[in-house]
């Protein structure tokens, strides 16, 4: 019924044309930019005949290796009946998920993920060992028949969607395996596949002989579930227990045509740690503590750096202006976690990056002229890169605050009143932050005027 709605057809051909992809054209060429062709569009979505293009494939660079990725691009027509149809599957997904897969589900975040770990591993008679689970290839290996038998949709439709093919270098390929990167649909299919992970680990490790969930019984295993998209973690009391749940997962997998990683698929000790999600996770003499990753320092250190070298002839304000966003962007991210020290040091890594791209713009001036034509005084703080009323933000400046845990057994369906308090609970945090900010620049603009009018007043 919602597939063949008219309000359903309007919002479906919206969607692609307000994200960010919304000037990729397909093989095709089209990009829906009018209203006309808009509502044309929407009049025109139907499933009689339906037959899908292929999609238009491009590579993207994968952080840290030189592989890439590959991309697909539906057209405008394929990406609003995916659209339309993740519409009517996004609900059922919601009913049927994990209740802790984090990945590609409304009102759910990495945090949420970081959270859940952190609860079943934060005490001190907690499981000691953790089962890193990663998928080899989670979208180009899907089985498409397990899809077509599996998935509650039109199965003309989802054969469409997934038999397309693709077209690189103006050659036609075939595509037996997996579900179309880039897609819209592509995230809810990829859910729906991996969802079931967490109910065989419960049926073994969380219930007795009687089929009841037995709170001793999960005790005595200590195993928990959490997955982000194709990234999981599963938690265990031993390592040979980790060992079993790996060759349950890998089972469930195989089924579905999916395997692991070998590589990146690990059994590891807490005292060790190991990263999830870009937090680095590990217990020193008993204590859990999460902080920024090794990986995520070095990858947010390496964008700071490539900009300040790409800005070598900008304006301070400009590189001010470039460089914001992408401090406070990753300050947020790690804010919920134990990242003061960490803030601390990578303010002096920019720091220092900051006074080599002074002195490259200046070889002849003297150190003391490239300070005073950077680096001001702000308030009661020396040393801030800052140029008029623009300055640069500290990562430091930013407050830790702790991430509200979520209530696993609420649909954002049906419990919306909940998600909408907890997001505006979420939002205050942020604003106070923001209003904080905002009353430092007021009470640093007032201040000479107040200044001056204590010096003017009569002293009674």
């Amino acid at each position: 019924m919602l597939t063949h709605s008219y309000y359903a057809k309007l919002l479906a051909t919206r969607n692609p044309t307000q994200n960010k992809g919304k000037r990729t054209a397909g093989i095709d060429g089209e990009t829906w930019s009018s209203p006309e062709t808009k509502m044309k569009a929407a009049l025109s979505l139907t499933d009689k005949k339906y037959v899908a293009k292929p999609l238009k494939r491009v590579y993207i660079e994968k952080y840290g290796s030189k592989k890439k990725r590959p991309l697909g691009i539906p057209t405008m027509y394929d990406r609003a009946m995916q659209s339309l149809y993740a519409l009517a599957l996004e609900p059922i997904a919601e009913a049927t998920g994990d209740r802790t897969s984090f990945g590609f589900r409304k009102f759910r975040s990495t945090h949420d993920a970081c959270e859940q770990v952190f609860v079943c591993m934060c005490k001190k008679n907690s499981s000691d060992w953790v089962l890193e689970g990663d998928i080899k290839g989670c979208f180009d290996n899907i089985s498409h028949q397990w899809l077509i038998d599996n998935i509650p949709m039109d199965k003309s439709i989802l054969k469409q969607f997934l038999k397309a093919g693709y077209v690189f270098e103006r050659q036609l390929f075939p595509t037996e395996a997996g579900t179309p990167q880039g897609g819209i649909i592509s995230p809810i299919l990829a859910n729906l596949t991996l969802d079931g992970i967490e109910k065989i680990l419960a049926d073994k490790y969380h219930t007795n002989k009687s089929g009841r969930i037995d709170s001793n019984h999960a005790a005595k295993y200590k195993v928990n579930f959490s997955r982000y998209a194709d990234d999981f973690i599963v938690t265990a009391k031993t390592e040979e227990i980790a060992k079993e749940v790996k060759e349950l997962i890998k089972v469930f997998l195989n089924d579905r045509g999916l395997e692991l990683s070998e590589e990146k698929t690990l059994i590891t000790h807490i005292k060790d740690g190991f990263d999830f999600l870009g937090w680095n996770f590990r217990k020193y003499n008993g204590k859990l503590l999460v902080k920024p990753s090794k990986k995520s320092i070095d990858k947010i250190t390496e964008k700071i750096s490539n900009t300040i070298e790409t800005g070598k002839t900008w304006k301070q304000e400009v590189l001010i202006d470039t460089l914001n966003p992408i401090i406070t962007g990753w300050a947020n991210y790690h804010r919920s976690v134990v990242s003061s020290e960490i803030f601390h040091k990578m303010d002096h890594k920019i720091w220092n990056m900051l006074w080599h791209w002074a002195k490259r713009r200046h070889p002849n001036k003297p150190k003391h002229w490239i300070v005073n034509k950077y680096w001001h005084s702000s308030g009661k703080r020396n040393w801030v890169f800052s140029e008029g009323d623009k300055q640069l933000n500290l990562l430091f400046d930013t407050k830790i605050v702790r991430h509200t845990k979520l209530k696993l057994d609420m649909n954002p369906h049906l419990d919306k009143d909940y998600f909408i308090s907890r997001k505006i609970r979420l939002g205050v945090r942020k604003l106070k932050g923001v209003a904080n900010k905002v009353l430092e620049k007021v009470k640093k603009v007032l201040q000479p005027e107040t200044e001056t009018m204590t010096n003017n007043c009569c002293p009674i």
